[in-house]
């Protein structure tokens, strides 16, 4: 369509042209010549409601016509059609499309249009925290599956009185000359527009965050690139490195069934630094604790020498006392002393089931000797039972008691 028979439209035309290319466009990805054309339409629109003055700042919703409702939306169709346009100047376009959406939503508030929760966010600066945000986000959404279930409602009110106009009349007999009676919707299609516009506004916050987010991140990268004095990664350098990672990877799978499994690292020290790249997991490695040192960032990794290194090395200690050995060191310590301590028992046990103990006692020598020694012995005790029966105990102490 040439411009000059786009100039000898007219504006409802205009607008239902364009609008049709904005849901195409919001259905499915659609060319760039085709976008030119919805926003060369849009503009169009735009010039024409701007000539007749449709609307004024004056005024609010309700002195609007129903008729004229439609055409507030022009800007936001423009941003949404405007930001799909795929250019090298990403930044310029989220301009141009923010520019149209902050218009659009001014436009609705002076119109007493946008919502209330709105109002005060917009006055407050946006949402503080992480949670107000999430309690914006899920109102806007809630709004919009209010506005999405109301224009269904309504939609499939309006099929459901034209098929039953469509049945009257073919049952009823229309006389020549009769016009058509038309049903009165002007309040549900006013319903309806108004519905449109409030979910277009929900959707204009959504994509107006999301552009500014977009914008930010694209101005970050660009300034460090400016400030890097790099350029672009183009999609050629970008698919080497891609080929060269999925080569990689697929040779380690390959060469993973032919490598023999490396011994397990004990020392967490060591499994550090394999991990960092300082050592090997083929390299022998020792146990070895390696004392902190609290002294001078000088002295540190340092062979001390002199007296005078020794005693800087010296301050800056902790108040506790420092391990003298590493987790792994008396980890293996206590196995040994397990080792030694099990392999004593076994020893002892062996003893005990030998044969020695099991044996008949042997003669000691000088036991002929013993055997004298217990003759004396056994005369020495009978005389002292004899004695003991002669003098019993406490015969001696008689006069000392009360009744003796």
């Amino acid at each position: 369509m040439g411009e000059l028979k786009m100039q000898d439209m007219s504006l409802p035309a205009l607008f239902e042209q364009a609008r049709k290319i904005h849901t195409i466009a919001s259905e499915s990805s659609v060319d760039q010549d085709l976008l030119m054309k919805g926003c060369e339409l849009l503009r169009q629109c735009e010039e024409m409601v701007s000539k007749l003055g449709l609307f004024s700042l004056n005024e609010t919703k309700d002195d609007i016509s129903t008729v004229n409702l439609k055409y507030i939306l022009v800007p936001y169709y423009l941003a949404e059609l405007t930001e799909k346009f795929a250019e090298d100047g990403r930044i310029k376009v989220l301009k141009a499309s923010q520019a149209k959406l902050k218009e659009f939503i001014s436009f609705c508030e002076t119109m007493e249009l946008v919502p209330e929760e709105e109002m005060e966010t917009s006055k407050q600066g946006g949402a503080n925290t992480f949670a107000d945000h999430r309690a914006k986000k899920i109102a806007r959404f809630k709004r919009q599956r209010a506005a999405e279930s109301k224009l269904l409602e309504l939609k499939e009110r309006k099929e459901r009185r034209e098929r039953s106009t469509k049945a009257s009349a073919l049952s009823t007999p229309v006389e020549t000359g009769e016009d058509d009676v038309l049903d009165d919707d002007g309040e549900e299609e006013r319903e309806a527009w108004l519905t449109t516009i409030s979910l277009a506004l929900s959707k204009a916050f959504d994509l107006l965050e999301m552009l500014n987010k977009e914008e930010e991140m694209l101005s970050a990268i660009k300034e460090k690139q400016l400030q890097d004095g790099e350029q672009e990664f183009s999609q050629l350098v970008l698919d080497e490195r891609t080929k060269k990672a999925e080569t990689w990877h697929r040779d380690a799978a390959a060469r993973a069934h032919y490598t023999k499994p490396a011994a397990p690292i004990t020392c967490a020290t060591f499994a550090q630094d394999v991990i960092e790249g300082r050592a090997k997991v083929s390299q022998a490695h020792e146990h070895k604790h390696q004392p902190l040192i609290f002294g001078p960032a000088s002295l540190v990794g340092r062979n001390i020498t002199t007296e005078r290194e020794k005693i800087a090395a010296q301050v800056f200690q902790p108040h506790y006392r420092l391990p003298t050995m590493s987790i792994e060191e008396a980890g293996l310590t206590e196995m040994n002393m397990m080792n030694e301590w099990q392999e004593r028992n076994v020893k002892l046990m062996e003893e005990a089931n030998s044969s020695w103990h099991r044996d008949a006692p042997k003669t000691r020598p000088g036991k002929e000797d013993e055997e004298d020694d217990d003759d004396d012995a056994q005369d020495r005790a009978r005389a002292w039972d004899d004695w003991k029966d002669d003098n019993p105990r406490g015969a001696g102490n008689k006069k000392l008691t009360p009744c003796g």
